[in-house]
């Protein structure tokens, strides 16, 4: 096992652009071919442990860091999961994109089994909203969220995923439940019924840390059934999740190996300068401690 170290330590790294892009799904996508330089690395973060380790290596000619959301083994409930530690160890580790993998819930007949929805909105159904953000303690910051998708990220993944032939839907919105159980079927009709296009457990809280830390973040959402709100298709379980998620594992490789030599190798997206006009504390009232632990965030600011 490593330890994070600052800067690139050896030649070939050295030679290679110093950010990184974040990954973040399941255990199926770390044994992606053509991986080089595979490293496991541990980050310690203010906000306690991440997930997992880190898995650090070189695909397609760029950088790329691994994390295992739910830990290896799938360990962690969705309400168990420490956003603030994985974004910041994410940012530690000189990410500058992050493209999540996740399985959803189709909430409409057009997004089935095996579809592939590059949403565009979330639908917040958790109370998790201290959890969601680096702020508070003294330090306030209100980033905007009313796209909370990086576009050009979303259209490079939509187009990297038409060209693998993925039957992938432009746009939607993410309801985000707490879980870890599934919706109830009340809940799944009012969501169908609102015109939403999947439901999932994880992502919200990833995407807002990912903006106030000002790294692009867009999703993957792979669909793996109905949810409950449909009346000629069997309810959701775990064995038909597990299934389909084999199912779309190989297209989300295809797919991510196909983007990373489209993402610019440094960041100039609006979502890199999330935090610019977004602090409202004055400098002079900071509290050291927050200031301190979130120097890594702040250091362009300061």
């Amino acid at each position: 096992m490593l330890k994070i170290k600052s800067g690139l330590n050896s030649k070939k790294e050295r030679s290679m652009s110093h950010y990184r892009v974040g990954i973040i799904g399941g255990s199926g996508l770390y044994d992606i071919e053509g991986l080089e330089g595979k490293k496991w690395v541990r980050v310690a973060t203010p906000f306690g442990p991440p997930s997992d380790d880190f898995l650090k290596g070189e695909l397609e000619g760029r950088e790329v860091v691994f994390l295992p959301r739910h830990a290896r083994g799938h360990r962690l409930l969705p309400g168990e999961l420490n956003h603030r530690a994985n974004i910041w160890a994410m940012k530690k580790l000189g990410v500058a994109w992050i493209i999540s993998a996740s399985a959803v819930g189709s909430l409409q007949a057009r997004y089935r089994p095996c579809d592939i929805v590059l949403i565009d909105q979330f639908v917040d159904r958790t109370k998790k909203s201290l959890e969601h953000t680096f702020f508070g303690r003294g330090l306030v910051a209100h980033v905007a969220f009313s796209e909370p998708i990086c576009e050009p990220l979303r259209q490079l993944l939509l187009k990297s995923a038409l060209e693998a032939k993925a039957h992938a839907h432009d746009g939607g919105a993410y309801v985000n439940i707490e879980g870890p159980a599934f919706s109830t079927r009340a809940e799944s009709i009012a969501n169908h019924k609102a015109g939403h296009a999947v439901v999932g457990m994880t992502n919200l809280g990833e995407a807002k840390c990912a903006r106030e830390a000002e790294i692009a973040y867009a999703t993957l959402a792979m669909v793996t059934d109905y949810d409950c709100w449909k009346d000629d298709s069997d309810h959701v379980t775990v064995d038909k999740v597990v299934e389909y998620l084999r199912r779309n594992s190989d297209l989300a490789k295809t797919i991510i190996k196909r983007v990373l030599p489209l993402i610019p190798e440094q960041p100039g997206w609006p979502c890199h300068e999330a935090l610019r006009n977004a602090i409202l504390t004055d400098k002079s009232f900071w509290p050291p401690r927050v200031k301190k632990d979130l120097a890594l965030l702040l250091k362009k600011y300061l």
